[in-house]
């Protein structure tokens, strides 16, 4: 499994999803997750800081709680690298998929690495379901077969 950001916040961050997507991963073993990832799951926490869903002191321990999962290989670090970019950038001057670029290298991400895109982003599941990239759309009625 490769893990957008949505999955991340929704496991570290209080949300509806919380419960589900900790049911979801307890059962995997070292999801993937890049270093895209990483860096918007920081931007996803600061915003929930500024607009007062948490503070400061929460979210500094879910950035350290994330980051020493990271450190206890709770996740497999994948790399993103020139085929990663490349495959983005094909599947955008395709100028037919509703994707922000963050978006297409997920889901290149996904794809180059040969496992299911996990995410809670229901425009981008359904675009990798069209584009052809295995995904599993993680909602409030998603009932896990992981």
């Amino acid at each position: 499994m490769y893990l957008d950001t949505s999955i991340l916040v929704a496991y570290y961050c209080p949300e509806a999803l919380s419960a589900h997507v900790e049911m979801l991963l307890r059962r995997q073993s070292a999801p993937l997750v890049s270093e895209l990832a990483k860096v918007e799951f920081s931007s996803a926490v600061a915003l929930k800081v500024r607009e007062e869903q948490l503070d400061h002191t929460d979210a500094f321990q879910i950035l350290t709680e994330f980051q020493k999962h990271l450190d206890n290989y709770l996740f497999t670090k994948l790399p993103l690298d020139s085929r990663h970019f490349q495959l983005a950038k094909t599947w955008l001057n395709q100028l037919q998929w509703p994707l922000r670029s963050l978006d297409a290298l997920h889901l290149a991400a996904a794809e180059i690495s040969q496992t299911r895109l996990v995410t809670a982003d229901k425009t981008l599941a359904k675009t990798a379901k069209a584009i052809g990239v295995p995904v599993l759309f993680v909602s409030s009625q998603t009932r896990s077969k992981a």
